[in-house]
């Protein structure tokens, strides 16, 4: 009887013990992966930035002021293309030799190829390989933030509890405005502390420069946390796939296409309310350049609540119930958005940019979820990737860019409104096709029969 109880009381301080492990690695993981993120985000956004507002001049010198525009986020664009690249090569790895091993090197890449920007030369210094070298910096990005999202969004997803994968998921996510606060916060920053002369030949630099220093806290981070328990399963179980990104597209290409049409009224609006919005503002109101960081600046602070709870709402509703929500919402508001931007004063504007930031978090907190939810484990980062980084060719890569094409052929915002709606209707029909699994066991293969 002794025995019996001192054998159940082993078994249960195992189990709990076990359970411990656990939680610590969770907290681990989505600290890595928000750090990861914040880190990869941060790099990005500053070239957002600096694209819209250094540039031009630095690196397009003869060209108009709207054609220095288009020249500069067509170098911007780049980065998009090069996204699904990324996830395509990273998709191989992070599905073949883990999670852990290939953030590492995508952490690496986005941070080294960020800090060589920040000592680039302009077109005045060595002509036409600065513009060429800058190209080629935004390739590496590119391919870098490509092969990050998956795998950062698995690295809690598949630790954690599956009740709470929405949330948990979002740890991801959250990167994105906490990157979005300290690159956008970094320039708004140091456009206030100097010159305009100061800021345009040097002071854009230092933003890039530091994030050799958030690199090497990333590392740190990351190389402390564990493989998952779900892809560990998978190697154990010998369930690595030779292709695994080939296998993904031939037996989920339906989900990667939906994933990619799901994000047209997340992404592709984003990139105008965070980026595009600096050049119309100014160019428009002849307001400062500070003011439009500042009310963007907000915006990103709103998200860092809003996108959590957004997710833990889409835990207990759905994910299709909150995304799509969202996608409607986008598209309703698109043209009050630019009638506030054309003929609205200060305090309107700058609500305009924070409240624009809204239907955005509705559908970016559950998308981790929902995009990752639709492709087994063995399959998952590569299919995942894949899915969210095709959005970036069609939708957040030439938004600017066809944003500044619109007006100037239109002389209206609201056309660029309209394209704002479309992309609303896009997603709401993918949304509307692809599976909702946010109870469904992402652990078993037997989810994924309809597909496989």
């Amino acid at each position: 009887m002794v025995n019996g109880r001192n054998e159940a009381d082993r078994t249960l301080g195992a189990q709990q013990s076990q359970e411990g492990q656990q939680s610590t690695q969770v907290r681990k993981a989505a600290f890595a992966s928000a750090i990861g993120t914040t880190i990869e985000w941060y790099d990005f956004f500053l070239y957002n930035t600096a694209a819209a507002l250094t540039f031009p001049h630095l690196f397009f010198p003869e060209s108009s002021a709207y054609a220095g525009a288009i020249e500069s986020f067509a170098t911007y664009a780049v980065g998009f293309a090069a996204r699904p690249v990324g996830a395509a090569i990273f998709g191989y790895w992070g599905d073949r030799i883990g999670r852990k091993a290939t953030l590492i090197v995508t952490l690496l890449a986005m941070g080294l190829a960020s800090a060589l920007v920040g000592v680039l030369p302009g077109a005045s210094t060595i002509g036409i390989a600065a513009p060429l070298i800058l190209v080629l910096l935004r390739l590496v990005q590119g391919i870098a933030i490509g092969g990050e999202w998956s795998g950062s969004v698995l690295l809690t997803m598949e630790w954690g509890n599956q009740r709470k994968r929405g949330l948990l998921g979002s740890f991801a996510q959250i990167g994105v405005p906490v990157g979005l606060v300290l690159g956008t916060g970094g320039m708004t920053l140091l456009s206030a502390l100097l010159s305009p002369d100061a800021f345009n030949s040097w002071g854009w630099r230092v933003p890039f420069l530091a994030s050799l220093i958030l690199v090497v806290v990333g590392l740190i981070i990351r190389l402390q946390i564990l493989e998952t328990p779900m892809f560990a399963a998978v190697v154990a179980e010998n369930r690595i796939s030779r292709a695994p990104v080939m296998e993904a597209v031939r037996h989920h290409w339906r989900e990667i296409l939906l994933s990619a049409g799901l994000r047209f009224s997340e992404q592709m609006p984003f990139y105008l309310f965070t980026s595009y919005v600096l050049v119309y503002v100014v160019a428009q109101h002849h307001y400062s350049k500070t003011f439009v960081l500042n009310a963007v600046l907000i915006a990103a602070v709103l998200e860092l609540f809003t996108i959590p709870w957004f997710s833990h709402l889409s835990d207990r509703l759905g994910r299709k119930r909150v995304y799509l929500t969202g996608a409607v919402l986008t598209g309703v508001l698109a043209f009050p958005y630019f009638a506030v931007l054309k003929d609205g004063g200060y305090v309107a504007i700058f609500i305009a940019v924070v409240v624009s930031m809204i239907p955005h978090a509705m559908q970016y907190g559950p998308q981790a979820a929902l995009i990752s939810e639709n492709f087994p484990t063995h399959l998952r980062y590569g299919g995942a990737g894949l899915g969210y980084q095709l959005a970036s060719v069609f939708a957040g890569g030439p938004a600017p860019l066809l944003a500044t094409w619109l007006l100037a052929v239109t002389g209206t915002p609201f056309s660029i409104a309209g394209y704002i709606v479309l992309s609303a209707v896009v997603t709401v029909i993918c949304g509307w096709l692809i599976k909702d699994r946010s109870r469904s066991d992402i652990s078993a293969e037997a989810t994924y029969a309809r597909t496989a």
